[in-house]
């Protein structure tokens, strides 16, 4: 038969008694926190060890690298590979789910090549749509990829990012050579010119700024230094005899 008692704090249980978390706490020694607590307000005090961790914490922020503690720089190491870690992994996720929504994405129509931004922009759909034939990615997945690299290209290089102008500049020759590639043969020259032009008039807002010429600064130098040429002669002069001396040298033999 199932017994219906429930364990309670403190009551028997069976016929044996279980001590809860009070009761073991009643029974620990008062001598061990009068310990702890003198020990807590010992390592408080001035030269006590939290109160040297605490100032050189305090000090660390006006001191140089080399003047600070080697366990905040240790702690600081730690935390700073530590959010590294999980940025890169954060990264490698977001990259994983972009690109898998990319290839998830269906086709779409080519569009018949109409207009002006059709003359350009049909002929890159139909030179991805037949690369992708050949890969295990959706031609629309190559077309959005293409313009996702073009557009962080612009912005980049519009805010003078060197790597984005790189990456425009080759998003460029790339479009320009799939146009040339999948273009009619009879309006090859003026489609790809067409395109040239259009990315001739983007580029100035994506290489803002750059030039060719190199920077001369012609700033004068704050210090400048002096010459001042100065001969100086060493020469040795006897030193002076006493005077008695001189006397006695001057005085003929016979009249001394």
């Amino acid at each position: 038969m199932q017994s219906d008692d429930k364990p309670t704090n403190g009551q028997p249980i069976n016929g044996q008694h279980n001590p809860n978390f009070l009761d073991l706490l009643n029974q620990t020694p008062p001598q061990r926190f009068a310990r702890l607590r003198a020990a807590w307000r010992e390592s408080w005090e001035e030269g006590g060890f939290l109160h040297q961790r605490w100032e050189e914490i305090f000090q660390a922020r006006h001191a140089g690298w080399h003047e600070i503690a080697v366990w905040i720089k240790t702690a600081g190491l730690l935390a700073g590979l530590s959010l590294i870690v999980m940025m890169v992994d954060a990264a490698g996720d977001i990259a994983s789910a972009t690109l898998k929504g990319l290839s998830d994405v269906q086709a779409t129509d080519a569009g018949d090549g109409s207009g002006l931004w059709g003359t350009v922009d049909h002929p890159i759909r139909a030179f991805l749509a037949d690369q992708a034939a050949h890969l295990t990615v959706a031609p629309a997945a190559l077309y959005a990829f293409w313009q996702l690299a073009g557009l962080l290209g612009l912005i980049g290089g519009f805010f003078g990012n060197a790597g984005a102008r790189i990456a425009w500049t080759l998003w460029g020759l790339a479009s320009l050579a799939m146009i040339w590639s999948a273009s009619p043969a009879g309006g090859r020259a003026a489609a790809t010119g067409l395109a040239a032009l259009m990315w001739a008039l983007a580029s100035a807002f994506a290489l803002r700024g750059l030039t060719l010429r190199p920077i001369v600064h012609n700033h004068p130098p704050q210090f400048m230094p002096q010459f001042n040429p100065e001969l100086h002669l060493h020469a040795t002069l006897p030193a002076p005899s006493p005077a008695g001396d001189d006397f006695d040298d001057n005085v003929h033999p016979l009249q001394r």
